[in-house]
């Protein structure tokens, strides 16, 4: 969708009632502002609406800051920056040492929140609007239900149990509510979805390119599924995707992060950023990875040549098998050529916060214009390979599921997608499948925001965050490298400390 579709309506903001509302609920709202009273009269209203549901996206409650983080949780990744206090809020949850008054787990919160809010105001609001083209209804009403999924599923995944919203607070006694069982806010979840897959267009295009599809909900639905432990579903799900979208996987994996690529063949759903608005500014419509993630110093980047945050684990970068492509398009290795104009002509040895002289590179973009950090690059929030790999999971070592994961590694490897290749093929006799569809998800999932989530899917087993964690935390050791080892606690986020004080309705998730 156009950057003015995507940044219209964000004065919406004040329509979303939140938690911490408290005396403002008493407050008489004057007759010259748009309110929620004067406002939901027409088809562009209610388009302004749902696109307002989207913006949340972009802010550091999600993609800018938040869901990023969630990768030095994970082994990938490691906080980086410039020591210190440099990032703090990184630092604890690299340590598992998370207060709840950390402010990236107050930020997911506050910003999944706001955002799923929004779409319970259109949700209740869109229908009673008379004179709208019935298909644009149906489509904005399809739009809030698969946001609202999405927003939940981030908070139920990162915190547990949270309060279950399905039509906007009117007062306090609706906005102080305990938390809804997580088993519940699946149910929601996988009810939305299914809706949204039935109220959804199949594409767009012009100005409408990037709004959520079928296809995106039915993606979005099969990794619901997984991760709520159906995976008949899941692999139900996946299937139509595959075989009904018309997606199909880019013949080399770079072509997914490249600009002029963006929402193409293999995109199922993309956060929309631009470029030259944003300056400092992590709350508005470009992506600051590319200033955040470069290597720190290195005059790659217009503010100081980045900031050198989100730093590869050695492990994970030794962990690449021997011709995998997807390597160069996500790291930076010692010896890689900066572009022309930077501070220094290659990546080093070693480099502030990165004593292995690796950073992550598929975000890149280089020296965008003068405003800093605001990258257009989008990220995908969902695309055919992952899909491919849910289904692999899903349906475990059989023909299906073999050749949903060994298209994904011919395409890492450079191979012809659809031609058996006896020399990286996976079999049935693999000895743990299990393991071959994560190691997959890691590598060609890198830096997406996914890795935590996967092995917290895995709790209880070898596979799980606890174990893996406390082995990579050993690893570190031996190269002089301290880095926490989680407990059960650290399956979920702390519930901010503010939103404790707020509503006295929650209980805080245990060990907190």
């Amino acid at each position: 969708m156009t950057i003015s579709k995507y940044a219209c309506g964000a004065f919406l903001l004040s329509l979303g009632l939140l938690t911490g509302c408290g005396e403002k609920f008493l407050e008489e709202t004057p007759s010259d502002q748009i309110t929620d009273a004067n406002f939901y009269r027409t088809q562009d209203d209610a388009i302004q609406a749902v696109t307002a549901s989207y913006s949340e996206l972009t802010k550091e409650g999600q993609y800018n800051l938040a869901l990023w983080a969630m990768d030095i949780m994970a082994d990938i990744s490691t906080t980086g920056g410039g020591g210190g206090s440099d990032g703090i809020e990184y630092t604890q949850l690299d340590d598992y040492n998370i207060p709840t008054t950390n402010t990236v787990a107050n930020r997911l919160w506050g910003g999944c929140f706001i955002g799923l809010q929004r779409a319970n105001l259109v949700l209740q609001k869109v229908p009673d609007i008379q004179g709208m083209d019935p298909a644009i209804k149906q489509r904005c009403l399809g739009e809030a239900q698969f946001l609202r999924a999405k927003y939940y599923f981030d908070l139920v995944r990162a915190f547990g149990d949270v309060p279950l919203f399905t039509t906007p607070p009117s007062g306090p006694a609706q906005v102080y509510i305990p938390r809804t069982p997580a088993a519940d806010v699946y149910r929601q979840i996988e009810q939305d979805l299914t809706d949204a897959f039935n109220n959804l267009p199949p594409s767009y295009s012009g100005a409408d390119l990037g709004r959520a599809t079928k296809w995106a909900a039915a993606g979005l639905l099969a990794k619901v599924y997984l991760t709520d432990g159906k995976k008949t579903e899941a692999a139900q799900w996946a299937r139509q995707v595959i075989n009904n979208s018309g997606k199909s996987l880019w013949p080399n994996y770079g072509d997914n992060f490249k600009i002029e690529n963006e929402n193409g063949r293999e995109s199922l759903f993309e956060v929309q950023y631009v470029s030259g608005r944003n300056g400092y500014e992590r709350n508005n419509v470009g992506f600051s990875g590319n200033e955040f993630f470069a290597p720190r110093g290195s005059g790659t980047t217009p503010a100081g040549g980045g900031y050198g945050f989100n730093i590869p684990e050695p492990d994970f970068v030794s962990g690449y098998e021997t011709g995998d492509t997807r390597k160069a398009v996500t790291i930076w290795v010692p010896g890689d050529p900066y572009p022309a104009g930077s501070a220094t002509p290659a990546q080093l040895p070693q480099a502030p916060g990165s004593p292995f002289g690796f950073n992550c590179k598929k975000w890149f973009i280089g020296k965008v214009n003068t405003n800093i950090w605001d990258s257009g690059l989008n990220i995908p929030v969902l695309r055919l390979a992952d899909v491919y790999l849910i289904l692999a999971e899903a349906v475990g070592p059989t023909p299906e599921g073999l050749e949903a994961i060994n298209k994904v590694r011919r395409r890492a490897f450079g191979l012809p997608i659809n031609t058996p290749s006896t020399a990286r093929d996976l079999t049935a006799a693999t000895s743990n499948f299990t393991d071959a569809v994560l190691r997959e998800r890691k590598y060609e999932l890198a830096f997406e925001f996914d890795r935590w989530f996967d092995l917290k899917r895995y709790a209880g087993t070898p596979n799980g965050l606890v174990p893996r964690m406390t082995q990579q935390s050993a690893f570190l050791r031996t190269l002089n490298i301290q880095r926490g080892v989680p407990t059960d606690k650290n399956l979920v986020l702390p519930i901010p400390q503010s939103e404790m004080d707020a509503n006295p309705a929650l209980v805080q998730n245990p060990g907190y």
